[in-house]
């Protein structure tokens, strides 16, 4: 029995707590505002003021709203302090290397691994060559020396031809 009274107790607290609110509502609505649980969650907004731009107002009430003509701003003097400013920092221009912007060819890092090797052998292959010249040179030398050294039998004589 005691839990049916609880229950009892609970409903008609309830019904009474409606019955408060419903009643401040209907009060609320006579007077012609808001309920107050809309008015907290709103903020009062101020009414938008009246700007007439291209609109020429007949009413005298208007007239106070219409905007002066806008003057486009000057922008000489803008644009002078922003080029006195460029002026004034150095400007860094690097130095674009051509063949980073082009593409690479497919084996490019083959080449790039076995560059120490080709350099070796391309020392290597001047030193030969450097070597071979110089031999040629001195079997050039001993020939001429040899030929040279050959008198042929007409200059044999005297020395001299009498003519």
């Amino acid at each position: 029995k005691m839990m049916g009274d609880k229950n009892v107790g609970n409903l008609e607290e309830a019904a009474r707590k409606r019955k408060e609110r419903l009643k401040a509502m209907r009060e609320q609505r006579m007077t012609g505002g808001e309920p107050p649980s809309k008015k907290s969650g709103k903020e009062e907004l101020p009414k938008p003021e009246l700007k007439l731009r291209n609109y020429n107002p007949v009413g005298d009430d208007l007239k106070e709203a219409v905007l002066a003509n806008a003057e486009p701003e000057k922008v000489e003097d803008q644009i002078t302090n922003q080029l006195e400013s460029q002026a004034a920092e150095p400007t860094v221009q690097e130095e674009v290397d051509i063949l980073k912007l082009a593409p690479r060819k497919p084996d490019w890092d083959l080449k790039r691994d076995i560059q120490s090797k080709l350099d070796r052998l391309e020392r290597k292959t001047q030193r030969a060559i450097a070597e071979i010249i110089r031999e040629r040179l001195k079997q050039s030398t001993k020939e001429d020396a040899a030929h040279f050294a050959e008198v042929p039998d007409e200059m044999k004589g005297d020395g001299y031809d009498s003519d």
